[in-house]
């Protein structure tokens, strides 16, 4: 399939992310976790029935269009402990996950991996699942402290190891369409923008053992789905790309759809508060319908976007919430 496919109803259910809140009011086409909770299974307010929030991201995407129901789990948060907890709350069917992509090799999208696979093999009795993964994922990574030492990040699951808990790896930089076009997954995002530069702190461990400078994150990709009459839902896991440069490889990739929502996290936190007045200021740029700023997007951001964009297009995200997107 050379082409996206247009969906009639698109669902985004966070399953990890780095926040919970279940009373502030939502617009009707978002569920809050303590809705969906009773939904699901809950009978008694019970905080052990609650999600946990914890520092990382998953989201569940689900499409419903000419081609069935098509599911891809997008990231798996930072610990085993995390999709189990949240996924039994939720009564997530594992099994009707068709493809799970890793949108960047760091271990708090990376740390569920072998804990969801395990799940979906559980529930299926077919083949194993495809699982999207970039080939500069698995160079051990770490963070350059300010005292010069390098603070190491866990490692990624290897593709062995992957397939021993039945993914088949699918170890690419180029980009593609999945499940019969209904989902785009982007190759290497170009860098357009002056001030979006990665993490300036990033190191990777080289061949002869030695920290070397790695600020781009160039194994990051993003996720797309189209849906019919409202156009583009682009998912950005982290925004090391930057997210502006983000949104300017989707509108180049699709000239002819507009860019209807964007949600993932925006990485406007820690060093890269520097660069809030600019994103927020080119995010303008894109006529999007919805801005929804999750995970390591940061409070100072989130403020920022809400103060340019107003409640009706900036929606934060949080654990527990879906979002659905009709045609």
């Amino acid at each position: 399939m050379s082409t996206l496919l247009a969906a009639e109803r698109l669902e985004v259910l966070i399953l990890v992310d780095n926040v919970t809140d279940s009373y502030s009011s939502v617009p009707g086409f978002v569920t809050t976790e303590q809705r969906g909770l009773r939904q699901a299974s809950m009978r008694r307010a019970v905080g052990a029935q609650l999600c946990c929030a914890i520092h990382g991201l998953s989201l569940i995407l689900t499409v419903h269009g000419e081609g069935g129901t098509r599911s891809v789990l997008f990231d798996a948060g930072p610990a085993a402990e995390a999709v189990a907890h949240n996924g039994d709350r939720l009564a997530i069917d594992f099994a009707a996950i068709e493809a799970v992509v890793l949108s960047h090799g760091h271990w708090d999208h990376a740390g569920g991996l072998l804990a969801v696979f395990d799940r979906i093999a559980t529930g299926r009795h077919s083949d194993g699942v495809p699982c999207y993964l970039h080939p500069g994922m698995f160079a051990e990574r770490g963070t350059r402290e300010r005292d010069g030492g390098v603070f190491p990040m866990d490692f990624i699951p290897t593709p062995e190891t992957l397939a021993a808990h039945g993914a088949v790896p699918m170890v690419t930089t180029e980009p593609r369409y999945l499940l019969e076009g209904a989902f785009y997954l982007s190759g290497e995002i170009p860098r357009r923008t002056s001030y979006e530069r990665g993490l300036a702190r990033q190191v990777r461990r080289g061949p002869d053992g030695r920290w070397v400078p790695d600020p781009l994150v160039l194994d990051e990709r993003f996720l797309a789905v189209n849906v019919r009459g409202k156009g583009l839902v682009v998912f950005s896991a982290c925004s090391h790309a930057g997210i502006v440069n983000v949104l300017h490889a989707a509108r180049e990739t699709f000239p002819d759809e507009r860019l209807h929502a964007v949600i993932g996290g925006f990485h406007l936190s820690g060093d890269n508060e520097a660069i809030i007045p600019e994103t927020v200021r080119d995010l303008g740029g894109f006529g999007l319908d919805h801005i929804i700023p999750s995970h390591c997007t940061g409070w100072r951001a989130l403020n920022a976007l809400v103060a340019a964009y107003g409640e009706r297009v900036v929606i934060p995200g949080s654990v527990g919430k879906r979002f659905t997107f009709a045609a």
